[in-house]
């Protein structure tokens, strides 16, 4: 066989990146691409797609697809005619391998056309997220339906986390031999402590005072409410900044706007960025924060855990999906446990009793300067040892041998 050539589908690619997924796609592709042959085909966004060694196209919905159709169900019907998009053009790949739900037809009908192997990796799981109906509405279940076609079609599914592989095989009739697990990774030479204050000062971000850091979408899954509400039992000498935009709906946002002012008028040091920042400045806050933390509700993996770690910023989390796998209590930070309401939701029984957890840890790392220094030391220390892109992508390039021999 010449070289083999993957054919990657993914809604974001470079510069049109807003979650984690997207940030596994542009560093599987980059390492992807100095082992093998690679193609990118990505949905377009409001910028145009990098082109360096990876060759990548940019599909954009029809039109017609969202004309005189109910908002909420736009992003799922423009999905499929993306998708249908992405799979139509020739292709010569040897492997197809899609990301999230939004590409995952696109996958399916590339496996019918060109009788090629199709793997999935699933990031997050539609079951999982039954919030997205308030995004989405009842194309929350069109979906889920793309979801589950393709993933039970697929040839090999990568989950990102032992615990994901076990919620795959609870919500879909998968064997658990088809079902490989291989991490997220970090670019580790890019991801590393920075004393730099260009970003701290541009924000508003006081660099002589000790401050909270939240990265992240606004979203229910990322749980950042819950953070919200803890604010008013940390440290009042602590600064707490939320970098957080992309919200779901325009309700949330709100919400969080609300919640949010009404803070600020009772402390100082509450600084909202509504907005997806930079890569440089985004480490620069990751690493000059006091303590990062990760509230999520869900959370199949957690890369923003890992960027934290390995800036060597001690990290306060929820003991949920993937971060255990991530986080190690007591080493890297400390996990916050809670009792989740039954069914998918995956909300605190006792939101409160979360929130007063949340501060509780927050307030421990903050007045241990040795407990900071250790969690630091250690998180940078185990993400160097396991969650390096290059090996990841050497694991998934095994994977597709597997397939096509």
């Amino acid at each position: 066989m010449a070289n083999l050539k993957v054919m990657m589908l993914t809604k974001e690619f470079p510069n049109n990146i807003y979650g984690g997924a997207g940030v596994h796609v542009d560093y599987l592709s980059q390492n992807l691409t100095e082992i093998m042959d690679v193609e990118v085909r990505a949905f377009s966004g409001e910028e145009d797609l990098v082109q360096d060694q990876r060759e990548a196209t940019a599909y954009e919905a029809w039109p017609e697809v969202s004309k005189n159709t109910d908002q909420r169900f736009v992003k799922a019907v423009n999905a499929l005619s993306v998708d249908l998009a992405m799979a139509k053009d020739k292709s010569d790949a040897d492997i197809v391998h899609c990301h999230t739900w939004y590409t995952f037809m696109g996958g399916f009908w590339a496996k019918k056309l060109y009788d090629i192997p199709l793997v999935t990796t699933i990031h997050s799981m539609e079951p999982l997220r039954p919030w997205k109906e308030e995004q989405l509405g009842n194309a929350y279940h069109l979906s889920s339906w793309m979801e589950r076609t393709a993933l039970e079609d697929a040839d090999k599914i990568i989950a990102v986390s032992k615990e994901m592989k076990k919620d795959i095989l609870k919500y879909y009739d998968v064997q658990e031999g088809d079902i490989e697990v291989i991490y997220n990774g970090i670019d580790l030479n890019q991801y590393q402590y920075t004393d730099s204050t260009t970003y701290r000062e541009e924000y508003g971000i006081d660099p002589n005072k000790p401050y909270i850091l939240f990265v992240g979408r606004i979203t229910r899954q990322k749980g950042i409410i819950h953070l919200v509400n803890a604010i008013k039992d940390i440290n009042e000498e602590a600064q707490v900044v939320l970098c957080a935009g992309a919200p779901d709906t325009e309700e949330i946002e709100q919400e969080m706007a609300e919640k949010i002012s009404a803070i600020q008028q009772e402390r100082d040091g509450v600084i909202w960025i509504n907005e997806m920042v930079s890569k440089e400045a985004v480490i620069e806050f990751y690493s000059n924060a006091t303590v990062f933390c990760c509230p999520s509700v869900y959370e199949p993996f957690g890369i923003i855990n890992l960027e934290a770690m390995a800036c060597k910023t001690p990290v306060v989390a929820s003991a949920v999906g993937g971060i255990k796998e991530v986080v190690v209590d007591g080493e890297t930070g400390f996990l916050v446990e809670f009792d989740q309401v039954e069914g998918p939701t995956g909300e605190p029984q006792d939101p409160a009793a979360f929130s007063q957890a949340l501060a509780d840890k927050i307030n421990q790392v903050l007045a241990d300067e040795k407990l900071q220094n250790k969690f630091g030391q250690n998180g940078r220390q185990r993400v160097e040892e396991i969650f390096s892109w290059e090996a990841i992508a050497k694991q998934t390039k095994s994977l597709y041998q597997q397939l096509v021999q």
